[in-house]
C-alpha cells in the first residue's frame, strides 16, 4: 500500500532500493526535459558512439522537442564544413538572440526622452555594473550583424542558392536584411548625442524626397518637423516593437523555408537541374547531435569571446557630446550601411538617387531568383550572375565610398584646421584645443607668428615685430573687428599679442605650436597665414577661447585653388573705384550725371598691390569643471 495518496518517490525507494530509485528519477527527468534522450543516450552522444537503443533516440527530440522542432535531426556531410555556407547564416541566427538580450538589458536603464535619454547613456557607462560592456556588446553586434546578413545573402547569390524551389526562401532573407538595416539605424538614434541625431537626421531627410506623400512620411517618422521627443520615442518604439515583432515573424518563415527544403548542396555535389538537398543517404548523414550541437555550441562561444575581448580591449561604442539641433557638426555621415544612398545622392536628383533607385536595387534582388531560371548551380555555367554580383559589390563599395564626407564636399582648409583643433568629444577623442588645463589659459591674445622669427631672435622680439606690423597693414585691427562681430565685449579685446608663458602654461603652447602645424600644411590655400588664439574671462569659472586665421585670399573655382603659369596661386588684390577726370581735371559724368568711375589696384608704398585679406573665426567656452583635462 502506498504511504502517500498519490504514488511517490518513497515508494519506489521502498520497491527498488535507494540508489535505483535515484537514478531512475533522473533518468525519467532528462527524458522529459531533452524529449526523448536518458542518461545513457546523452553519455554515448557526447563520447561520440553510436546509440544503443532503437529506432535511434537522437531523433526523436527533433519532432518531440520544443527547442529543436525547428532544426533538422541530420545534415549532409557536404554542408556541414565551413563551405559553402561560411556558418552566416548560423551567424545571422546567433546575432538576433544576442541583439535581443543585450538589447533588453540597456532598455532596464533608458528612458526614450531627450531631456534623460543622454543622461541615461552615462549613468549605463559609469554607474550600471558592466553597463559600458552590455552596450559595446550591443553596438558592435549591431555592426556585424547587418554585414554578416549581407554577406550572407551574398553567399547565397554566389552559390545559386536561391534557385527553385528557394526562391521565397531568398525572399524572406532579403526582407530580413532590409529589417536588420532599419533595426540598426532606429537604435542609432537613442543615444541622443551629436552623432546619432545628426546621421539619423540626414537618413531620416530622404523620406522629404518621396513624390506626393514626401512631407507626410517625413512628419510622421519624425513626428515633428525637427527631431525631438516625439521623433526619438517613435524610433525606440520602432526599435524595441515593430521591426523586431518582423523581425522574428520573418525570421520564423524563412527558417522553416531552410528545413522545409534543406540546405543546398555545393554547386558541384549536385547534379544539373537536381536539388538533392532533402534526399540524405545514410553514408552522408551527419546527426545534429551531438557532432552539430557540439559544434554549434563551439561557434557561439567563440563568436561570444571575440566579441567580449574587441569589446574589453579594442572597442568601446561612439558617444559624443549631448545632441544640439542647432549645431552641425563637421563631417557628418550616414551609418557605413547606408552611405552607399549617402554617395547616390551626390550624383542628382534627390528623389531618383534617394527613392528610386534603392527601390529600383531592392527590386531587382527580389526577383533575381525569376530571371535566373538555368538549371545549373555550377559557376562555371553561371559567368553573367557572378559578374552582376561582383558588379553590384563593386558598385556598392564606391558609392559607399562617394558617401564619405571628404567626397565631393568642399570644406574650407580653414575650417577644418579649427574644427580638427576644437572638435567636441567623439570616439574618445577630443580636439586638442580643450585639452589646456583650466590653470593655464592664461588670459591674452597669442600667435603662430611667434614660432616663425628670425633664428636668435627672442620670442618678445618676435612678437613685437609682429605687433608692429599687424598694426601698421590693419590686420590687427581686423582681428579685433571679427571679435566685435562674435559679440566679445569691448573691455575684453586684446590691446596686442604676447608671448605664450612656456612655464606657466606648455601646454598652451603645445597647442600654439599644433596649430602653426596645421596651417603650415596649407601654404596653397593659405598663403601668408597666421593664426591667433584669444583668450578672456567670461564669467566666474568660465573661459572663451577665440581662434582666429588670417590669410590672403586666393582664386578658387571648383573647389580648386587656380595657380599662374609659374605654379604659384594666384591671389586676390583689392581695387577701388577711382573718379575719372579730364583734360582740366574735372570728373567726368555719364549722362545720368553721375561721376564715372575705374577699378584700379590698391597699392602699398612701395607701389605692390595689396592683396585681399581674409579671416576666419570660431569660439568656444570651457568651464573649469571640464572633463577635457585633469
Amino acid at each position: 500500500m502506498s504511504i502517500l495518496p498519490f504514488p511517490s518517490f518513497l515508494d519506489d525507494v521502498k520497491e527498488k532500493g535507494f540508489k535505483k530509485a535515484v537514478f531512475e528519477g533522473i533518468d525519467d527527468s532528462v527524458e522529459r526535459l531533452t524529449a526523448g534522450l536518458n542518461v545513457q543516450d546523452l553519455r554515448e552522444a557526447f563520447r561520440g558512439e553510436s546509440p544503443s537503443r532503437r529506432p535511434n533516440p537522437r531523433l526523436t527530440p527533433h519532432a518531440d522537442g520544443f527547442w529543436l522542432h525547428m532544426r533538422p535531426s541530420y545534415f549532409n556531410r557536404d554542408v556541414t564544413g565551413i563551405y559553402p555556407t561560411f556558418r552566416l547564416g548560423w551567424l545571422s541566427s546567433y546575432f538576433v538572440f544576442f541583439e535581443t538580450i543585450t538589447g533588453i538589458l540597456l532598455m532596464l536603464w533608458y528612458t526614450p526622452s531627450p531631456e534623460i535619454a543622454y543622461g541615461d547613456m552615462l549613468t549605463i557607462l559609469s554607474n550600471v555594473p558592466l553597463g559600458q560592456l552590455m552596450r559595446d556588446m550591443h553596438r558592435l553586434g549591431a555592426e556585424f550583424m547587418v554585414a554578416v546578413v549581407a554577406l550572407h545573402m551574398m553567399r547565397t547569390w554566389i552559390t545559386g542558392s536561391y534557385k527553385k524551389p528557394r526562391q521565397f526562401t531568398w525572399f524572406t532573407g532579403l526582407l530580413l536584411l532590409v529589417i536588420t538595416g532599419f533595426l540598426s539605424f532606429s537604435g542609432y538614434l537613442l543615444p541622443w548625442d551629436q552623432l546619432s541625431l545628426w546621421a539619423v537626421t540626414i537618413g531620416a531627410s530622404m523620406a522629404e524626397a518621396t513624390p506626393v506623400v514626401g512631407e507626410q512620411v517625413n512628419l510622421l517618422l519624425r513626428g515633428a518637423p525637427e527631431l525631438g521627443a516625439n521623433g526619438l520615442l517613435r524610433f525606440y518604439l520602432l526599435h524595441v516593437l515593430l521591426l523586431p515583432a518582423l523581425l522574428f515573424v520573418f525570421f520564423g518563415v524563412h527558417y522553416y523555408k531552410v528545413v522545409i527544403h534543406g540546405h543546398s548542396l555545393p554547386p558541384r555535389r549536385e547534379n544539373i537541374g537536381e536539388d538533392s538537398a532533402k534526399r540524405v543517404p545514410l553514408d552522408k548523414r551527419v546527426y545534429f547531435i551531438p557532432d552539430m550541437l557540439t559544434y554549434e555550441l563551439m561557434w557561439l562561444g567563440a563568436t561570444t569571446f571575440i566579441i567580449t575581448v574587441l569589446c574589453i580591449w579594442f572597442y568601446h561604442a561612439p558617444l559624443e557630446n549631448h545632441a544640439d539641433p542647432q549645431v552641425t557638426p563637421l563631417g557628418t555621415t550616414a551609418p557605413w550601411y547606408f552611405l552607399w544612398i549617402q554617395g547616390a545622392l551626390k550624383l542628382g536628383d534627390k528623389f531618383f538617387w534617394g527613392v528610386a533607385f534603392p527601390t529600383i536595387a531592392l527590386g531587382g534582388l527580389a526577383l533575381l531568383p525569376y530571371l535566373d531560371v538555368t538549371p545549373s548551380r555550377r559557376f562555371s555555367h553561371r559567368r553573367i550572375m557572378l559578374t552582376l554580383a561582383m558588379l553590384l559589390v563593386s558598385v556598392s563599395t564606391v558609392l559607399s565610398y562617394m558617401g564619405l564626407a571628404k567626397f565631393a564636399v568642399q570644406t574650407s582648409a580653414e575650417t577644418e584646421i579649427v574644427h580638427e583643433l576644437t572638435f567636441e568629444p567623439a570616439h574618445s577623442k577630443v580636439g586638442v584645443g580643450r585639452t589646456i588645463p583650466y590653470s593655464q589659459m592664461v588670459v591674452g591674445a597669442y600667435t603662430t607668428a611667434e614660432l616663425h622669427g628670425r633664428d636668435g631672435m627672442a620670442a618678445s622680439d618676435i612678437i613685437a615685430e609682429f605687433n608692429a606690423e599687424t598694426m601698421a597693414n590693419g590686420q590687427f585691427d581686423q582681428m579685433v573687428q571679427e571679435l566685435k562681430n562674435q559679440h566679445l565685449g569691448a573691455n575684453q579685446l586684446p590691446l596686442r599679442f604676447r608671448a605664450v608663458p612656456p612655464d606657466e602654461a606648455p601646454k598652451l603652447m603645445q597647442v600654439i605650436e599644433e596649430f602653426a602645424h596645421h596651417l603650415d600644411e596649407e601654404p596653397d590655400e593659405l598663403p601668408n597665414v597666421w593664426g591667433a588664439l584669444v583668450i578672456t574671462d567670461n564669467q566666474a569659472g568660465l573661459k572663451r577661447l577665440d581662434w582666429i586665421v588670417s590669410w590672403d585670399s586666393v582664386l578658387i573655382e571648383g573647389g580648386d585653388v587656380q595657380y599662374d603659369d609659374a605654379g604659384e596661386p594666384i591671389l586676390l588684390y583689392q581695387y577701388q573705384d577711382v573718379p575719372q577726370l579730364d583734360s582740366a581735371g574735372e570728373a567726368l559724368l555719364d549722362e545720368a550725371g553721375a561721376p564715372l568711375t575705374s577699378r584700379e589696384l590698391v597699392l602699398d608704398e612701395d607701389g605692390n598691390p595689396i592683396p585681399i585679406r581674409r579671416i576666419y573665426s570660431d569660439h568656444l567656452f570651457i568651464h573649469k569643471a571640464s572633463a577635457y583635462f585633469d
